[in-house]
């Protein structure tokens, strides 16, 4: 028997909410109050029968079910929206789609997309998900926020940023049971790991922090997007190893801590990766002059 699916008007209040952990803010995003929000959250929670967020005082968190709902209801939101657009051919050459990974949308790119629509209101910006390499041929994207060394064959790679690598943790573990106060009090907590091509964080900074790395294969939690890790991180689960992009935001905001002073550089960074082309449109070339001026400066690629 084929399972009946939730409110459609429930998963997009969910999904706006998770990427926010605000019920305010996705109520702004989405032109409706937030007491809709509240209702539409509450009746999808009754219709799955399962609790997706965390209400505190002056928070909202995912629940571990939530985490990983999320991802999947993330990718079949995209995937109407691309279906759609192919359907009705809807090109005027006003739509930008813009390629990025998961993570680096929710914690970095989709919080500063407001000012691009600021500043170029004609231009339809549209956000897909993805880890795989874009076939550019196809038409359907524009460009594509990478992480790597820029040596894509064929294309344009125009750097954006690095990160670097440091732990994370909620403000609680500082004080708890088992303080930390130097990298040795690592051993008495689950670290968190981020799957994907970040396998090998923790042990490349347990290394320069002069620590066996062998830590780093201690019991702990593995999760496939980083933000997914992010969150376990704020949620006191354990100690993630952050990236600057992704982290920096949740740091200003006193939701994550660095409890150490070493930091690792990132062997690779981020680069805006587009077609070779004499002539590209204008579209493209106001978005990337956006994103690279979006970029703190310390950022930027050593030569």
């Amino acid at each position: 028997m084929t399972a009946r699916l939730p409110s459609l008007n429930g998963l997009r209040a969910f999904e706006a909410a998770a990427r926010h952990l605000s019920f305010t803010v996705a109520a702004s995003e989405l032109n409706v109050t937030q007491t809709a929000i509240s209702h539409q959250i509450r009746r999808l929670e009754q219709e799955l029968g399962i609790r997706l967020f965390i209400r505190q005082n002056r928070s909202l968190s995912l629940t571990a079910e939530a985490r990983d709902y999320l991802p999947g209801v993330r990718a079949a939101f995209n995937d109407l929206r691309l279906a759609t657009d192919r359907l009705l051919r809807r090109d005027d050459g006003h739509a930008l789609t813009v390629s990025t990974l998961a993570s680096l949308a929710a914690k970095w790119l989709l919080p500063r997309l407001s000012t691009f629509q600021e500043a170029h209101p004609g231009i339809d910006v549209r956000i897909t998900t993805s880890t795989a390499l874009v076939d550019f041929r196809s038409g359907d994207v524009d460009a594509a926020i990478r992480y790597g060394r820029g040596h894509w064959p064929g294309l344009r790679a125009d750097w954006l940023m690095a990160d670097e690598l440091f732990p994370v943790c909620s403000p609680a573990l500082l004080t708890g049971n088992k303080p930390l106060r130097c990298p040795q009090d690592l051993a008495h907590h689950a670290l968190l790991h981020s799957s994907g091509g970040y396998d090998d964080d923790w042990r490349l900074w347990l290394t320069a922090a002069g620590l066996p790395g062998n830590i780093s294969k201690q019991p702990g939690l593995t999760f496939d997007l980083i933000f997914m890790t992010v969150q376990a991180a704020i949620d006191g689960i354990g100690v993630a190893m952050g990236r600057t992009s992704y982290v920096e935001a949740d740091i200003a905001k006193g939701r994550l801590v660095v409890p150490f002073k070493i930091t690792l550089p990132a062997d690779a960074g981020f680069y805006l990766v587009s077609p070779e082309a004499k002539a590209e449109p204008a579209k493209l070339a106001a978005f990337r002059q956006w994103l690279q001026a979006s970029v703190p400066r310390k950022t930027e690629k050593q030569s």
